[in-house]
C-alpha cells in the first residue's frame, strides 16, 4: 500500500538526494513510504537524516502530544514509553489538538522479537468506504467536527499509551497556570481530584487533501478503542461538535472497516519510514520477548 525502497547505501544522505523526488511521490500519492537498508543506528544518525529533508522540526515537547516520550536530540525522541503489552491503536498524530504535524518520521533502532509491528492505515480510502455505507453519518462529522474530551495525569503514568501529565503537556508548573494556557488555546477544563479533565475546541473529523479528494483526520478509533475514560463517564466520550454523543455502534463500525485499508511495517533493525499524517493512521502492535522495541520518531 504504502512505498518501499531498498537502499544499498553507506551514506544516507546521499542516497536521499538521488530519491527524494520519489519519496515525495509516494508521499503524495500512497501516503508514506518504507526504506530498508539505510542502517541508521543511532538517535544521531537519524537526526542527521530527517535534518536532510530540510523540514522544520515539530518539538515533543512543544506539542500538546498525550503520549510519555523522552527527547534524545533536538528533533528525536522515542515512540511510546507505555509498555509493550500495550496496543497503541490507529490515530493520526495529534489530530485531537489544534496543532499536529504533516510528516512524521520512524527508525527502528531494534525491533522487537515477538511483535511490535506499526500499524498503517489509508484514511482516504477509509473515508470513501465509510461514506459509502454511512452516508449521513459521514455527512455530520464534517460538518460538525469532533469534541475530544482527555484525562490528564498530575504526573506522567508511564504505563498508559496516554499518560503525559498536565504539567509536561502544558509546560507548566500550577493548576493555575494550567487553567490559563488551556483558556489561551481554546480548550475547557475542570478538576478531577489531581486529574484534570480537558474538553478540546470543536475540530475537524474530515479534511480535504491538497491534491484532491477528502480524507478522515481524528483520533476516533484511538480514543474508542484505547481511552479507558470514554467508556467509565458517558460525559467523558467522543462528541460531535454540537455536543451530541458519537454512538458507539457507528466507531464501532469504522473500527472494523478501517481493517481493509491497514497494513503492518514489520520492522526491521535500521528501517526507515516517511508517513503523510494528514492521510495515514499508525498505531502500534503489542510486543514481547527479550529487550525492549527502540523505534524513534521525528516529526515536521
Amino acid at each position: 500500500m504504502i512505498g518501499f525502497f531498498q537502499a544499498e547505501t553507506t551514506n544516507p544522505e546521499e542516497w536521499l538526494q538521488d530519491n527524494r523526488k520519489e519519496i515525495d511521490q509516494y508521499l503524495k500519492d500512497s501516503g508514506g513510504v518504507l526504506v530498508r537498508g539505510l542502517n541508521l543506528r543511532s538517535a544521531e544518525s537519524f537526526d542527521k537524516f530527517v535534518t536532510a529533508f530540510g523540514l522544520d522540526s515539530f518539538s515533543y515537547r512543544e506539542s500538546l502530544s498525550n503520549a510519555v516520550r523522552v527527547d534524545l536530540t533536538p528533533r528525536v525522541f522515542t515512540a511510546n514509553e507505555a509498555p509493550g503489552n500495550i496496543e497503541i491503536h490507529l490515530h493520526h498524530e495529534m489530530a485531537q489538538t489544534p496543532y499536529s504535524p504533516q510528516i512524521l518520521f520512524f527508525c527502528c533502532i531494534r525491533a522487537a522479537q515477538f511483535g511490535g509491528a506499526t500499524p498503517v492505515c489509508r484514511s482516504d480510502l477509509l473515508f470513501e468506504a465509510f461514506e459509502r455505507i454511512h452516508p449521513k453519518w459521514t455527512k455530520k462529522l464534517a460538518r460538525e467536527g469532533i469534541i475530544y474530551t482527555t484525562l490528564m495525569p498530575g504526573t506522567n503514568e508511564e504505563k498508559s499509551g496516554q499518560g503525559r501529565s498536565w504539567r509536561s503537556t502544558l509546560r507548566v508548573n500550577s493548576a493555575d497556570e494550567a487553567e490559563k494556557r488551556l483558556t489561551t488555546l481554546g480548550f475547557s477544563s475542570e478538576w478531577r481530584g489531581k486529574k484534570l479533565v480537558v474538553r478540546s475546541p470543536v475540530l475537524p473529523a474530515v479534511i480535504d487533501l491538497p491534491g484532491g479528494g477528502r480524507s478522515f483526520y481524528h483520533q476516533l478509533i484511538a480514543a474508542h478503542m484505547g481511552w479507558p475514560w470514554i467508556h467509565d463517564d458517558p460525559e467523558l466520550g467522543l462528541k460531535f461538535g454540537s455536543g451530541a454523543i458519537i454512538p458507539s455502534r457507528l466507531l464501532d463500525s469504522m473500527t472494523e472497516l478501517s481493517q481493509n485499508f491497514t497494513q503492518d511495517l514489520d520492522w526491521e533493525d535500521g528501517d526507515f519510514a516517511m508517513l503523510n499524517n494528514k492521510m495515514i493512521m499508525h498505531g502500534r502492535r503489542p510486543y514481547f520477548g527479550e529487550g525492549k522495541r527502540h523505534v524513534l520518531v521525528s516529526m515536521s
